[in-house]
């Protein structure tokens, strides 16, 4: 029986979200602990043609071609037939497992988008340019996020840490000093959409104001590439706090997250801030690798839902 199996990690971003929405440029990088996998699988005799999607975590079970025009798993199979040039797809199962928490900032949507394209080109022995591929789940971004800048789609595809700024080619970021990074869930959903439309309107009011907090944010994030790509990367810790307070002033935190943060801090971390959309889902905090399991079980007892530890590795031969 024919079966092809793709997957796609989560993300973080380091620095600047809700300002790269405005062309001001972020950082990103993959969380390869967290994954969505994606299975297809041929189905035989049970009278039914096309896909049937299985996606137990969110409690769907659909034949593709019943689905609402608007959901984004018929928008990915529709425009997936067009890029590919096929009229009909195969009686297969897709059965989609993630490990990555839902509405928590890490990219869960952009992540089962990028598996379900591989997972489905694999099996038809299909191919399309990485390019495209991302093109493709960026469309899909949009269902879910409504004016994304396309970063999360971006860092997942590529599965690398990179500079980003909406409509220009990413840069591929290369740290010099491996670091730690704690990442907390709050067990708070992060409505991105909602967040994002709030940020907009706040914009549209006093623009101002928002876009000074923009260009703050981006001068963060210009100083961040310095320090990963020469170091020293202890000095990130600061740019953190200071992304962090520019994000309050935008509206996007929250007094859970507010808590997480100071008791990442408190434990010992060199700096921390929220990471995606905010008002709920992850934070991030830099700590020293030795620190990093006392840093993890301060925010367990704050009551993050989950933590994940990660070490980026440096990829320039001199460190």
């Amino acid at each position: 029986m024919k079966k092809f199996q793709a997957s796609a990690p989560g993300k973080i971003i380091l620095f600047g979200e809700h300002a790269v929405v405005y062309q001001r440029p972020a950082i990103a990088i993959p969380i390869h602990q967290v994954q969505a996998t994606v299975t297809v699988e041929e189905r035989t005799n049970d009278g039914q043609h096309g896909i049937l999607l299985d996606a137990p975590q969110i409690k769907l079970q659909s034949m593709a071609n019943i689905l609402p025009l608007d959901h984004p798993m018929e928008i990915l199979f529709r425009l997936l037939a067009t890029a590919i040039e096929v009229e009909t797809y195969p009686d297969v199962t897709l059965r989609i497992h993630s490990s990555i928490p839902l509405a928590s900032g890490m990219g869960s949507g952009a992540a089962i988008s990028v598996a379900t394209i591989r997972a489905l080109l694999g099996y038809l022995d299909k191919t399309l340019p990485i390019e495209q591929i991302n093109a493709l789940a960026y469309q899909i971004e949009k269902k879910y996020h409504g004016t994304p800048s396309g970063i999360d789609n971006t860092v997942i595809t590529y599965e690398q840490p990179i500079f980003f700024i909406r409509g220009t080619p990413f840069l591929k970021l290369k740290s010099v000093q491996e670091f730690t990074l704690v990442i907390a869930d709050s067990g708070i959903p992060s409505t991105t959409l909602e967040v994002v439309a709030d940020v907009r309107k706040g914009w549209q009011e006093e623009p101002q104001v928002f876009e000074a907090l923009f260009d703050q944010i981006g001068s963060i994030v210009l100083d961040a590439r310095q320090i990963i790509e020469n170091g020293p990367i202890s000095s990130l810790g600061t740019l953190m706090n200071s992304n962090q307070s520019a994000l309050r002033k935008l509206g996007v935190s929250s007094p859970r997250l507010d808590y997480l943060i100071d008791a990442a801090i408190f434990a010992g971390a060199l700096g921390a801030k929220l990471s995606g959309g905010g008002r709920g889902g992850n934070i991030i905090a830099l700590v020293e690798k030795n620190k990093a399991d006392d840093v993890s079980l301060a925010l367990q007892s704050a009551g993050a839902r989950s933590t994940i530890i990660t070490t980026e590795t440096p990829d320039n031969p001199k460190a």
